[in-house]
């Protein structure tokens, strides 16, 4: 295995407040090595995003770093000040974000706000950059670039436009690629596309990508590990067809359960009860423990770290060696 690209040792993320303070991310680790595509999936407020965001660098104020480190070739990026991490941010790690509204300037054509990215960070021209420009929309999937590079946001479709955001996410070559489900406003034929560049773009220019979703048919397409968050940690993680064809995790059998295959016969999808603990009611032990059909009195009072469950590894005391001899 190369070494890897990115490193996430024990992060944790809080969130100040009046009434205390939030951990929104609590000891997470994991690593993405150069051309491997990372999927991170989880419920609404797993805490997929607001990862991504920090290791970026854009978590929104008054969340915080509170400890562990990011690494990116070695070097530690998340105790930078602000202006050199705006240098890394574009130029060594590109972000694709789940709106491209919200990526897009509405007021300047698509091509003066690639060329201004490419300046900003290659030392090219305008014309250079222009040009350049106009390849990246090509090598995107985007028709007769060199006419639509002068064209507003708003005469793009939802599909074209995600494709200029990943064209702004590739513009100064970066080695890392943060996609914040980059396919979720788009129909499943544009997502198809969408997913296929991403695979071909991580495979032409051996970047690494950090895909966040919460489809696990996206993860299985695209992705070569998968990490399953809960509550802001990691439950499980390791190699796709693993995690998918035989988790190790009560979450991770609920959440692959409830997935409709063609040629499955069940009348009925399994089902999770119950939902995601509010940052400021996680539960003692592991955080699953109240929704979990195989609890045991270790998991309400003891929280387990990752543990190897075979070719994954899994934070859950079923697969703990006392457990197992136990059992």
């Amino acid at each position: 295995m190369p070494s890897p690209l990115l490193e996430v040792k024990n992060l944790r993320v809080e969130f100040p407040t009046r009434r205390g303070t939030l951990v929104a991310l609590d000891d997470i680790s994991f690593d993405i090595a150069p051309g491997e595509i990372l999927g991170v999936v989880g419920e609404s407020g797993a805490g997929k995003s607001l990862t991504g965001s920090a290791i970026i660098g854009l978590l929104d104020p008054p969340g915080r770093v509170a400890s562990g480190e990011i690494r990116f070739d070695g070097r530690r990026i998340d105790n930078l000040p602000y202006e050199e991490m705006r240098k890394v941010r574009g130029r060594q790690i590109g972000a694709i974000f789940q709106d491209p509204l919200t990526s897009l300037n509405p007021l300047y054509t698509i091509g003066r706000q690639l060329v201004e990215t490419i300046q900003t960070h290659l030392p090219v021209n305008a014309a250079e950059a222009r040009q350049r420009a106009i390849r990246l929309l090509e090598e995107t999937g985007i028709p007769a670039a060199e006419a639509r590079i002068d064209q507003y946001p708003h005469q793009f479709s939802g599909g074209m436009r995600q494709r200029v955001v990943i064209a702004l996410a590739l513009a100064a070559e970066p080695r890392l690629i943060v996609a914040d489900e980059p396919t979720t406003a788009l129909d499943v034929s544009i997502q198809a596309q969408i997913i296929s560049l991403l695979k071909r773009l991580c495979k032409d220019h051996g970047a690494a990508v950090m895909l966040v979703t919460h489809d696990m048919g996206v993860i299985a397409e695209t992705c070569d590990r998968v990490a399953v968050m809960y509550a802001g940690r990691i439950a499980e993680i390791g190699p796709v067809h693993d995690v998918i064809h035989s988790p190790a995790h009560p979450y991770t059998v609920g959440l692959m359960g409830s997935i409709p295959a063609m040629d499955d016969d069940r009348e009925r999808l399994l089902q999770i009860d119950g939902s995601m603990p509010r940052l400021t009611a996680i539960p003692k032990g592991c955080a699953f423990n109240p929704r979990c059909p195989r609890v045991f009195e270790r998991c309400r009072s003891e929280r387990p770290e990752l543990i190897d469950a075979g070719r994954t590894r899994a934070a859950c005391w079923l697969q703990a060696a006392d457990t197992k001899a136990a059992a």
